[in-house]
């Protein structure tokens, strides 16, 4: 495989996961498919870094490694600042949640934040070593 396919199809389950983010309390079946593809987000960045380690790709390991510390940092603030807002008004809440769901969407998408969060964190460990 390619790096530009892998690289496209990641962009793609990215937009997909956030879309379906927005998606209320889901249940059943399609909850386990929520889950399933939130994982599927992570393929194809783990097979970059298996690439890049075989074929000495500093590039690759060094964008994979950004977009994590990226995504794990972004959440966490954004996981705050969305706590912090609990007193303040519905509408910032609402717009705080939004940016969440797109920013960290195979987090949302999945329903298991710890999950992803653990993904992201292994993708960010395996990029460095």
């Amino acid at each position: 495989m390619k790096n530009r396919f892998l690289y496209a199809l990641w962009g793609a389950l990215f937009i997909l996961c956030a879309l379906l983010g927005f998606i209320p309390e889901p249940a059943g079946a399609l909850r386990v498919l929520l889950t399933a593809l939130s994982i599927l987000f992570f393929l194809p960045p783990a097979l970059l870094i298996w690439k890049a380690r075989r074929e000495k790709n500093r590039a690759a390991l060094s964008l994979v490694r950004s977009l994590s510390i990226a995504s794990l940092s972004l959440s966490a603030g954004l996981i705050i600042a969305n706590f912090l807002t609990v007193f303040r008004s519905q509408l910032l809440g609402d717009i705080l949640h939004g940016i969440l769901v797109v920013v960290s969407s195979p987090m949302i998408c999945g329903g298991h934040w710890a999950m992803s969060l653990f993904f992201w964190a292994c993708l960010l460990i395996a990029s460095l070593k």
